[in-house]
C-alpha cells in the first residue's frame, strides 16, 4: 500500500445559530455525531486535526486545536490547523480541508485526491448540483495555502474562505447524490434522514 498523500483539517467550530444553538459537530445523524461522519471521509490521511473547543469530543488518535480568535470563521480555523499538522512532523503535501456538517463526504475524498495528484492545479474542490463550489470539501496543496495566507494583509483575521482561496488553480469534481449536502438547518438533517441532535435540541423549536 502506498504511503498516504494528505493530511486532514476538519473544522468542528461555529455556533450552529441556524439549529437553534446546538453543538453541529455534535448533532446525531443516524446514530452518530456529525463530526463521525466526517472523520470517516479522513481515512488514509496521514494525520488528522480537528479545529474545535474542548466541549466537543475528539478520538484520542486525531489531534485538537482552536482558531485564534475563537469563532474567527473557517480561514481561521484552516490556518490553525495547518499550524498543527506541522508540529513535530513534516506535513504531507496536500491537505484536504472539510466541514464537519457535510456527512456524505467521505466518498468524495478518493476524487478529489487523485484530480489534484494527476494535475498541476493547486487543488480540487466539491461541486454541488447546483454550481456552487464548496470550498470546505476540497483537496489542496498545502503550499499553495501558505501562500494565500502568507498575502493576507492580516493573515487569517477576517479573512473569508472565497478571498483565501482567490487566485488560486482549483479543478471542479461534481458531486453525486448527496455528497455536497451540508447540514446548517433540521431541514437539512430530515432530508438526510436525521432524527434531532445530540445535545437534546428539539428539531421544530
Amino acid at each position: 500500500m502506498s504511503a498516504p498523500t494528505f493530511d486532514a483539517v476538519v473544522l468542528a467550530g461555529g455556533t450552529g445559530r441556524r439549529l437553534g444553538g446546538a453543538s453541529k459537530p455534535d448533532v446525531q445523524l443516524e446514530g452518530r455525531r456529525l463530526l463521525d461522519h466526517a472523520l470517516d471521509a479522513t481515512r488514509g490521511a496521514a494525520a488528522v486535526v480537528v479545529v474545535a473547543p474542548e466541549t466537543v469530543a475528539v478520538p484520542p488518535e486525531v489531534r485538537r486545536t482552536l482558531e485564534s480568535p475563537p469563532l474567527g470563521g473557517p480561514a481561521a480555523g484552516i490556518a490553525a490547523g495547518l499550524a498543527a499538522l506541522g508540529v513535530a512532523r513534516e506535513p504531507a503535501p496536500l491537505v484536504l480541508v472539510l466541514a464537519c456538517d457535510v456527512p456524505r463526504a467521505a466518498s468524495a475524498v478518493p476524487a478529489l485526491v487523485t484530480a489534484t495528484v494527476g494535475s498541476m492545479a493547486d487543488g480540487a474542490c466539491l461541486v454541488d448540483p447546483a454550481g456552487r463550489r464548496q470550498w470546505l470539501v476540497g483537496v489542496y496543496r498545502r503550499a499553495a495555502l501558505e501562500r494565500r495566507f502568507a498575502a493576507a494583509p492580516d493573515g487569517a483575521g477576517g479573512l473569508g474562505v472565497g478571498r483565501l482561496l482567490e487566485g488560486l488553480t482549483l479543478l471542479a469534481v461534481p458531486a453525486v447524490g448527496t455528497q455536497a449536502l451540508d447540514v446548517d438547518t433540521w431541514g437539512d438533517l430530515a432530508r438526510l434522514g436525521g432524527e434531532g441532535a445530540g445535545s437534546g435540541i428539539d428539531p421544530v423549536s
